[in-house]
């Protein structure tokens, strides 16, 4: 995967983060959320935040210089990545959108989705920036 080490788990559907940081053998912090952005029609990016904070649309539109920011319908997801929610990943998505990494992950293995329900891959989160090219920003606030 993108020349970097990884391990892979598979645990089948959750309901929960919670439950899938618990089958997953991490805390919730060290799970990775992967978000579709839509900037404009045709033009998306990967946004990746931990489990236990909340991205802020504020602070992204401000990194951006933009006031209009949108997630795509489920469709457009699928569309813009290949990958039904749930399974987004920046990792041998349809389209290589540019990724922007919540510097709260940075210095930690952290665990993120693998593109199907159930299966998860674990990285050095510096592997993960390096390997995707990502920029580090501020982009989440706490629960």
């Amino acid at each position: 995967m993108a020349g970097i080490p990884y391990a892979v788990t598979r645990h089948g559907r959750v309901n929960s983060l919670t439950e899938a940081a618990a089958l997953r053998g991490v805390e919730p912090r060290d799970i990775v959320k992967t978000l579709v952005v839509r900037r404009a029609d045709g033009d998306f990016l990967f946004v990746l935040v931990p489990g236990d904070r909340e991205f802020s649309w504020p602070r992204l539109r401000e990194l951006l210089g933009t006031s209009r920011l949108s997630m795509p319908d489920a469709q457009g997801a699928f569309v813009a990545t290949g990958f039904e929610r749930g399974t987004i990943t920046p990792f041998g998505a349809a389209h290589a959108w540019p990724v922007y990494v919540d510097r709260a992950i940075m210095g930690r293995t952290v665990s993120m989705g693998a593109g199907a329900h159930g299966v998860a891959v674990t990285v050095a989160s510096d592997d993960l920036v390096r390997a995707l090219d990502a920029t580090i920003a501020d982009l989440s606030e706490p629960i």
